[in-house]
């Protein structure tokens, strides 16, 4: 690591923040706390920063893990927590890593921009599915903006170091999230060899994460906390009407956030009374029963709570802008509001987002004894491959999978 005095380090780190465009008001605030790390690094007799006296400085000044451990961190103190691990990052990396600029332009150069563009037209030609084609315009969009930090401001001037360098700021996140990761940097390195933006096919450079795809438990709510979170919404306000909908739609139907967050009025065939779309994972189209309570409660809001603004999108944001969810909102606000209103406590490592009920449902389904290939269909999955993962959720079955020793070895 680079043991460069703190006031160089700093003084680095702020012209990267200039030349991201951070605000002057945002530099001054960076201003204050370096400044009184730098104090605490003077009493401490160190004229370099490292993560562990910048922690030293979170505990000694605010208090700060026990306060997170408990929950009363203030957004101020969040903040602070938030330059010290910035420092810590760039002073390893050499870069203002991604969780810092999700509302930015992450990109200043033309060259990258133009890329960048043409990269995200090959995608959609190429008939990605849209939630793959974001996928992989942000992987490149943040490897490229790595590579500015670092100098390079041409593709054909990619090394494979480069590469391992950029893989390297993943460090810490789970397995399936640095994979997810290191292909869409795969995808586009070989689109910038297929393309002879680069001589080389570094796709072949990015290394490999063990993951093995069906390896974790999903997350799963009993059918109880499901109904207790269904009780807790106020159906008497609009947005309570269209929360109620929205969430009975992925528990009692299945439907992915994006296709909630997608849905049409004219998938609804209401003489019909079945739901039909294309799914936006697998670009394939599901239909699927238009069952009472989801009808009814989607006529609910239809009539009496979304707001009376012209779109295609049945649910809509009821604060300004009046239009549909962002792609990158995953409504997991929604379902937590929810959960807390119903005093439901969930394990630390439990899941709680929208895509639980997924495999709450699923969950269900395989308790009722439900073929996997039904499961499966409802679900929208390609193949059964991906429905196979929620067999480890029923565990009366998996008991009756389980073998006697004793009785094997009599035989």
């Amino acid at each position: 690591m680079n043991q460069q005095p703190f006031s160089e380090l700093t003084a680095e780190l702020e012209q990267e923040l200039i030349r991201l465009h951070y605000t002057a008001s945002t530099i001054r605030f960076y201003h204050n706390i370096w400044n009184k790390i730098g104090l605490f690094l003077e009493a401490e007799d160190s004229a370099c920063f490292t993560e562990k006296l910048g922690l030293r400085f979170l505990e000694s000044r605010y208090n700060f893990l026990e306060r997170e451990q408990n929950g009363s961190l203030t957004q101020s103190v969040i903040n602070v927590g938030r330059v010290v691990r910035m420092l810590g990052d760039f002073q390893q990396h050499g870069c203002i890593l991604r969780r810092y600029y999700k509302h930015r332009e992450l990109l200043q150069t033309d060259a990258f921009k133009r890329t960048l563009s043409l990269y995200t037209a090959d995608c959609q030609q190429r008939q990605f599915s849209p939630v793959t084609q974001d996928h992989y315009r942000k992987g490149a969009e943040k490897f490229l903006s790595f590579l500015e930090s670092q100098s390079v401001t041409e593709c054909a001037h990619i090394a494979a170091g480069h590469c391992a360098s950029y893989t390297l700021t993943w460090r810490g996140y789970q397995a399936k999230t640095i994979e997810l990761q290191c292909c869409a940097l795969r995808s586009f390195l070989r689109y910038l060899h297929a393309t002879k933006q680069h001589a080389q096919n570094l796709a072949d450079k990015v290394p490999s994460v063990l993951v093995h795809k069906h390896a974790r438990i999903p997350s799963a709510w009993t059918a109880e906390q499901v109904t207790q979170v269904l009780n807790a919404i106020d159906r008497g306000n609009p947005s309570g009407k269209r929360d109620y909908a929205m969430i009975l739609l992925v528990a009692r139907l299945g439907l992915r956030t994006m296709d909630v967050k997608h849905l049409q009025m004219a998938d609804l065939h209401w003489s019909e009374r079945r739901i039909e779309f294309v799914v936006s994972k697998t670009g394939q189209v599901l239909s699927l029963p238009l069952l009472p309570d989801v009808g009814w409660a989607i006529i609910d809001y239809l009539q009496h709570g979304r707001p009376q603004v012209e779109s295609s999108y049945v649910f809509l944001r009821h604060l300004a802008p009046l239009e549909p969810f962002a792609d990158d909102d995953h409504l997991y606000q929604i379902l937590e509001k929810y959960r807390k209103l119903a005093h439901i406590s969930l394990p630390v490592n439990r899941k709680r987002g929208m895509h639980s009920l997924r495999h709450t449902l699923a969950s269900l389904l395989l308790e009722h004894q439900t073929p996997l290939a039904v499961i499966s269909d409802i679900l929208g999955h390609a193949n059964t491959d991906s429905t196979a993962v929620y067999l480890k959720i029923d565990v009366e079955r998996l008991r009756e999978c389980a073998l006697d020793p004793d009785k094997e070895l009599r035989q």
